[in-house]
């Protein structure tokens, strides 16, 4: 095993013609010091949003390169619920060791090329729990510790709010403005991540494997997709939870295409947890991809036939339903089309039956609605690209759709997200789960819509047929949403998408 240390100073240039920067948006320089932060921009101080990062550099590559982060597994200091930051008192618990093995078994059949890992405790054991047998050394960077908070590390939560006040509150609800002992901590994260991309992607491999924190892989997924620190604890990671990025070269060299192919996939179930990022959540928004249809395979765009359910499609359906037994589903929306009304039918049925054991029973009421602004199929054949084949490439097809085709498909997704929100404020002191079954590409925009992001990021999403997406609001639909997960297959069993492939030198990711 060997490692990187951290570089001692990183302030990235931003490119001045940010091809989607809000002028009203203000830039920061972000610097990393080992005594106090430098000054940042005033303006910057003034507002709670910090860069929106599309734009980005990153290094050049040859080849696609698929990159999976996981969580370390629970530690003693996450079953304290104390503040760990990169401190390295913390090591696994029993719990920890075993969602590890249980990451290890999932990505077992992998052919990863190398391992990358903080070179914390809790998360170099995970790292060489899933590594396993495989000869290639773990490198351990210092840049993929976890978040430096300073005075904070090593207090409960109780003890930072009783001894900090006001800037434990800072904390909680502005973490990027927060400031302590003359640093801005997210601020510097972002700024590894940024540094730890640019030494992943320039190392001669195709499938890499990292394994860090909390904090610092959301920082990884969110520099990778281009957005800023306002979205830290917007984009879950649960312990030994794995998410997925393809890189794909362009033509001309320089940035690659990057897409977030898969967030926060779990050991356990992703609808189980009631709370998102510590914060208790009774409100919840389910994106359900329809089962794969008849008439798919003869569509020269993915998913936009109008047949009934086959039979891959009817076990993914069933495998759905299951799955949202842990729920309490209280309203399941489609779109008209039959792949759609049929995988939502078949939600609702099993739901209505979760509380039958006798035949006295009373089943459960789910309420069904069917929304034509939820078609997007008709938008997408006006493509005249040709996409034949797209249903087995895994990452960034939206990039491909004329630019006419992507606004229609942006401003109906606007219109069917107000749809779900409105359905999520009905009984607003009462839990609300909602279930929205459509086309990939629907749900990928109203995600868009949720983040506040803008039709230029639809590739940098990616949905297969039968995953679920989930969005928690745990202040209600008038607050931001929370993404628990993003493509979560794993309850589809051997008929799920694998996590990674195996990287033939043609392959196209």
């Amino acid at each position: 095993m060997y490692s990187i240390a951290a570089s001692s100073f990183f302030n990235p240039k931003l490119p001045k013609n940010l091809p989607f920067h809000n002028p009203n948006r203000p830039l920061f320089a972000i610097v990393r010091s080992s005594s106090v932060a430098q000054e940042i921009d005033k303006s910057s101080e003034e507002r709670t949003e910090s860069l929106g990062l599309k734009g980005l550099e990153f290094p050049a590559i040859k080849g696609a390169k698929r990159v999976v982060l996981v969580r370390h597994g629970q530690s003693t200091w996450n079953a304290e619920g104390r503040i760990q930051g990169s401190s390295d008192f913390s090591v696994l618990t029993s719990k920890g060791e075993s969602q590890a093995e249980t990451s290890r078994q999932m990505l077992i059949d992998d052919s990863f090329d190398i391992c990358f890992s903080s070179p914390l405790r809790r998360s170099k054991r995970t790292a060489e729990i899933i590594w396993g047998a495989r000869e290639e050394e773990i490198i351990t960077d210092s840049d993929m510790r976890e978040i430096d908070l300073y005075s904070f590390q090593g207090l409960l939560k109780h003890e930072g709010k009783a001894k900090y006040g006001e800037s434990f509150r800072q904390w909680q609800i502005d973490a990027p403005n927060f400031i302590i002992d003359g640093h801005y901590p997210v601020r510097e994260l972002w700024a590894r991540a940024k540094s730890c991309w640019d030494k992943i992607l320039v190392h001669e491999s195709k499938s890499v494997l990292v394994v860090a924190h909390n904090a610092v892989n959301q920082a990884l997924v969110a520099t990778a997709i281009g957005l800023g620190t306002e979205y830290f604890r917007i984009l879950l990671q649960s312990n030994c939870g794995v998410s997925v990025l393809d890189f794909t070269p362009q033509p001309e060299g320089g940035t690659p295409n990057i897409c977030l192919n898969r967030l926060n996939q779990t050991p356990g179930s992703p609808v189980a947890g009631g709370s998102s990022a510590g914060r208790k959540t009774s409100k919840r928004i389910v994106f359900v991809c329809h089962g794969v249809s008849e008439s798919d395979l003869e569509s020269s765009m993915p998913y936009t036939g109008n047949g009934p359910l086959n039979m891959l499609g009817n076990i993914q359906a069933q495998k759905i339903a299951e799955l949202l037994l842990d729920l309490k589903v209280n309203t399941v929306v489609s779109g008209t089309k039959m792949a759609s009304v049929e995988t939502a039918d078949t939600i609702t049925k099993v739901q209505e039956a979760a509380d039958c054991l006798g035949a006295d029973c009373i089943p459960r009421y789910v309420e069904t609605k069917q929304i034509p602004d939820l078609d997007v199929e008709s938008i997408l054949t006006q493509s005249k690209k040709d996409a034949s084949g797209l249903q087995n490439v895994s990452s960034g097809w939206l990039n491909r759709l004329e630019d006419d085709v992507t606004t229609s498909l942006w401003d109906q997704s606007g219109k069917s997200w107000k749809h779900l929100l409105y359905e999520l404020s009905k009984g607003s002191d009462q839990d609300n789960v909602v279930i929205a079954v459509g086309h990939p590409a629907l749900h990928i925009a109203m995600m868009g819509h949720c983040l506040n992001l803008t039709k230029e990021w639809l590739g940098s999403f990616h949905l297969n047929a039968g995953s679920i997406s989930v969005i928690d609001f745990p202040d209600g639909p008038s607050g931001r949403g929370v993404i628990r997960c993003i493509n979560y297959t794993a309850h589809l069993g051997r008929w799920s998408i694998p996590i990674t492939r195996s990287t033939q030198a043609d392959e196209e990711y």
